[in-house]
């Protein structure tokens, strides 16, 4: 779910315009429902208070790709290939990270709550100050030398994942005036093949930006809203060093976590 750039008249809207929206939209959704509409648990891919969705959602049915031919040319992961320290973004540079150390555990589960085990497991996230490492992060925040923002793991038996990471920052992005984006960790899924490929977002408990971020916003159902914020676990909290976030991921069925799963298309995964 990458944040892209706007054209100056887009970024000349400022954030009272974009929240109006988004309360229309919210008013609209609500209405709907209680006339019995059913619940969307999925974002809209045309929302217009998200601006360059408009442009970036498809138009036209998708296509199925011959899943043989896309892997001889993807890559191919294992078991060997992943090393137990992956899971920890604390450790890969000569020094220590600045910022709020985390442990983020959960599992990966189906929609009948079973462990989804041997499931590939990738986050990237910007530093403590909302700084990616990238060359087109630009934005007046330091990078940190001794933090990359990558990291990845394999579920256990039990679905389980686990990593030690950095609380990230919020960062400004150019939707409109002023816009900002919550703190939040990108999660990559894989099955058993890389056309198997899932991308979601995970977010923090009492986050003040929540309402004025139209792509978390682009979930108009409150529910399935709230399935995207991690829980403080004073259990996972290690003393004097570490607070403990859990967030559990559910792949399919009605309480599925939201993933950019473009292989299912705008109706998601209920018809299949």
């Amino acid at each position: 779910m990458g944040e892209p750039v706007k054209s100056s008249d887009a970024a000349a809207d400022n954030q009272a315009i974009v929240s109006q929206e988004i309360r229309d939209i919210e008013e609209s959704y609500k209405a709907g429902r209680a006339a019995g509409a059913p619940a969307e648990t999925q974002p809209r891919v045309d929302y217009a208070p998200y601006r360059s969705s408009i442009l970036r959602h498809p138009t036209k049915s998708l296509h199925h790709a011959d899943p043989e031919t896309i892997e001889l040319y993807s890559p191919a992961f294992g078991h060997q290939d992943v090393h137990a320290l992956e899971s920890n973004l604390t450790i890969q540079h000569n020094g220590e990270p600045l910022g709020e150390r985390m442990v983020l555990r959960g599992k990966v589960l189906d929609g009948d709550g079973r462990p989804v085990a041997g499931q590939l497991v990738e986050i990237w996230q910007a530093n403590s100050a909302g700084r990616y490492i990238h060359k087109r992060d630009q934005h007046p925040a330091p990078i940190d030398p001794n933090f990359t923002g990558v990291g990845r793991c394999i579920t256990g038996p039990d679905g389980s994942y686990e990593f030690l990471t950095i609380k990230p920052g919020p960062y400004p992005w150019k939707n409109h005036l002023n816009a900002w984006r919550p703190a939040h960790i990108h999660f990559s899924l894989f099955g058993t093949e890389f056309t198997q490929r899932m991308v979601t977002q995970m977010y923090f408990p009492g986050d003040q930006l929540f309402p004025l971020d139209p792509i978390y916003q682009s979930i108009v159902d409150q529910d399935a809203r709230d399935r995207l914020i991690a829980k403080y676990n004073h259990d996972l909290t290690s003393p004097e060093w570490a607070l403990g976030y859990e967030w559990d991921i559910i792949l399919t069925g009605q309480k599925r976590t939201w993933t950019e799963n473009e292989a299912y298309g705008e109706q998601g995964d209920d018809e299949h």
